[in-house]
């Protein structure tokens, strides 16, 4: 059983820019989000994987990761991933021998950047560059099918405006 120790912050500017090593475009969607759990599909690199993700304890929850054909995966998300897709480019930076992913979105959620870093332990010490900013990990409001709830319910408002 895999373990993801991974704390979550907000990006104060765009200075993790230059430091970026690699790139990789994702597409996610959400089958399932309950109760702390999600069970997740991503497209990255032509390839379709399914992830579930225990509920958190502290930092730390259980992560199972799956390959799965990739048209498989299109059928789960055409037909069972009701709380949308995100897209997003997943940026790599080496820090002081810790690897940080700065995830910056597109779509109906352009304009939102988040930073990671997965741990070896929920102790860890690690650096933090100056591009870091709060950290949100585990809150709610920043969860990314929060944040496509809210995008998808500012556009049906927009439309009743309309």
């Amino acid at each position: 059983m895999a373990k993801e120790i991974e704390r979550k912050f907000l990006v104060r500017n765009g200075s993790w820019r230059s430091a970026a090593t690699r790139r990789t475009y994702l597409r996610d969607g959400f089958i399932i989000q309950q109760d702390g759990m999600k069970l997740r599909i991503r497209f990255s690199d032509g390839h379709a994987t399914l992830t579930f993700k225990g509920p958190r304890r502290g930092i730390s929850r259980d992560e199972f990761e799956y390959p799965i054909p990739a048209a498989d995966a299109e059928i789960m998300l055409a037909s069972y991933s009701h709380a949308g897709q995100v897209e997003k480019t997943r940026h790599h930076i080496l820090y002081q021998g810790f690897e940080w992913t700065v995830d910056e979105f597109h779509g109906s959620l352009a304009g939102t950047v988040f930073c990671e870093i997965e741990l070896p332990s929920e102790t860890a010490w690690f650096p933090r560059p100056d591009w870091v900013g709060r950290e949100v990990t585990g809150q709610r409001d920043y969860q990314q099918v929060t944040l496509l709830r809210r995008a998808a319910s500012h556009a049906r408002e927009g439309l009743a405006a309309g």
